[in-house]
C-alpha cells in the first residue's frame, strides 16, 4: 500500500507537470464542433452552406484537461482519499479509477475524433456516451465479482462491445471514401488503440489470476503506469503535430 501512495503521487506530479508544459508551449490551435440542419424536408442534397460552426476547441486546453484530471484523481487516492482507496483495493475494486477513466478517457476518444474530422456534435456525444459506457462497464466488472467467487464475465464483454464502436467510427474516417489523413493521424489512431485495448488486456489478465495479476495490485499498478504512459503518449503526439509554435 506504501508503493500505491508513492506511484500515485508520482503519477499526479508527472500528469500535472506535462499538463502545465502543454499549455506554456502550446499555439492556439482549435477545431469545430458542427451541427449540419437540413432546414427542410430530409433530401439527398449536401450543401456546404448548411453546416454551422457551433464552438471551437483548443487541442491544448483539450490534453491538458485529461493529464490534470488524471492528476487530480491520483491526488486524491494518495491524500484525502487514502482510507477509502486502500479499503476498496483490498476487495478488490477502485471506484476512484473509473470514475476517472469515464471522463478522461472520453476527453481523450473526442480529442482525437476531432483531429480526424468527426466534428458534429450529435456524433460527438455519442462517442462519449458509448466510451463511457465502456468504462462503467468495467466498474461493474468490479463490483458484481467478488474476490474467491466465480467469475461473471458478462460485463467486461459488454464493456468491449461499446469500446469498440468510437474505434470502428474513426477507421471510417481513416480509411473511408476520400481520405486523405497526414501521416501522424495514423500513429496516434495506432497508438491509442493498442493501448485501451491494452486496459482491457489488464482487467481480463486480473480476472484470470494468471501470473504476476492474480494480485490485485499488481493489476492496479499496471492501470497506473498504463494510465500515465497512455496520456503522455496522446499529450505529446497532439502537443507535436498541431500545437508546437
Amino acid at each position: 500500500m506504501s508503493r500505491l501512495k508513492r506511484l500515485n503521487l508520482i503519477a499526479a506530479f508527472l500528469h500535472l507537470v506535462q499538463g502545465i508544459a502543454i499549455l506554456i508551449l502550446s499555439n492556439d490551435f482549435a477545431l469545430p464542433v458542427t451541427s449540419f440542419y437540413w432546414n427542410d424536408a430530409p433530401n439527398n442534397r449536401l450543401d456546404i452552406n448548411r453546416l454551422e460552426r457551433v464552438f471551437d476547441v483548443p487541442i491544448a486546453w483539450a490534453a491538458a484537461v485529461f493529464l490534470f484530471l488524471s492528476a487530480l484523481f491520483h491526488l486524491i487516492v494518495a491524500t484525502v482519499g487514502r482510507s477509502k482507496y486502500e479499503s476498496e483495493i483490498q476487495v478488490e475494486q477502485n471506484r476512484f479509477r473509473w470514475v476517472e477513466y469515464s471522463i478522461s478517457s472520453t476527453v481523450m476518444i473526442l480529442a482525437i475524433c476531432l483531429v480526424f474530422g468527426i466534428g458534429d456534435i450529435a456524433g460527438l456525444l455519442g462517442i462519449a456516451g458509448t466510451n463511457a459506457a465502456m468504462i462503467l462497464f468495467g466498474w461493474i466488472m468490479e463490483v458484481v465479482n467478488k474476490p474467491g467467487q466465480k467469475v461473471w464475465w458478462t460485463p467486461f464483454w459488454f464493456g468491449c462491445i461499446a469500446g469498440i464502436v468510437p474505434w470502428i467510427g474513426l477507421l471510417f474516417y481513416l480509411l473511408g471514401p476520400g481520405s486523405d489523413m497526414p501521416g501522424f493521424v495514423y500513429g496516434i489512431f495506432i497508438s491509442i488503440f493498442i493501448f485501451f485495448n491494452l486496459f482491457a488486456l489488464n482487467q481480463y489478465l486480473q480476472y484470470k489470476k494468471v501470473g504476476k495479476w492474480a494480485s490485485y495490485i499488481y493489476g492496479e499498478r499496471a492501470y497506473l503506469i498504463l494510465s500515465l504512459t497512455a496520456k503522455s503518449a496522446l499529450a505529446w503526439q497532439l502537443f507535436g503535430n498541431t500545437l508546437s509554435n
